[in-house]
């Protein structure tokens, strides 16, 4: 279970950074920052883990008690995004550290360390720890992961309705069989990936 001491080892303002949607054909990868000033009240620590650990139930539970929190000024949190065509413009990896950039930038004041989930480092305006695994050790990084995880999943479903033949609300894009057979019946929308083979080949079959 993820925990607070290295933040509490740190000392200072501390960020945790993840993301959410980096396999994914398709839509925007989302990242967001989350610094809680004088610790996690426990009853929210309770709720927070690894998004992927989490039914879709109890990330809906935890991240509506992480915009209280913030609401009641015991959090700090930041959500943002870099978009299919960024993606497609300088690729998966530098997108995501973009959207990183744009959600340490969106907090209410500059941390002093960036504890970020995975090995490779964003450039971000504050020093940087990468934390393999962070998401179920650090209740920062955890948290993070859950704003990146919700707010990626309701955009894809926002797309839904405008793109039914690609079932975004169900895979979110991932590149489920489903998926991989609408793109082949269908091609790419404006919000698949470019850069990624599947859409590339499919984006060549229809011209």
């Amino acid at each position: 279970m993820p925990h607070f001491l290295l933040e509490s080892e740190a000392g200072g303002r501390v960020a945790g950074v993840d993301e959410a949607g980096r396999g994914p054909l398709a839509g925007p990868v989302l990242a967001a920052a989350v610094v809680f000033p004088a610790g996690v009240p426990p009853a929210l620590a309770d709720l927070l883990d690894d998004s992927k650990r989490l039914t879709a139930a109890a990330r809906e539970a935890a991240f509506i008690a992480l915009l209280e929190a913030a609401r009641r000024g015991e959090a700090d949190c930041a959500i943002a995004a870099a978009s299919a065509e960024e993606i497609g413009r300088i690729n998966i990896l530098r997108a995501t550290h973009l959207a990183m950039a744009r959600a340490v930038a969106r907090l209410a004041a500059p941390p002093a360390l960036a504890l970020v989930d995975g090995n490779q480092p964003p450039p971000l305006p504050c020093p940087v720890r990468c934390v393999v695994g962070g998401d179920g050790q650090s209740l920062s990084i955890a948290a993070a992961s859950i704003l990146a995880k919700v707010m990626r999943d309701r955009a894809m479903a926002r797309l839904d309705p405008r793109w039914p033949a690609y079932g975004f609300a169900r895979h979110a894009g991932y590149p489920t069989a489903r998926h991989r057979a609408a793109l082949a019946e269908h091609g790419p929308s404006p919000h698949h990936r470019r850069g990624f083979a599947p859409v590339d080949q499919a984006a060549l079959r229809f011209g």
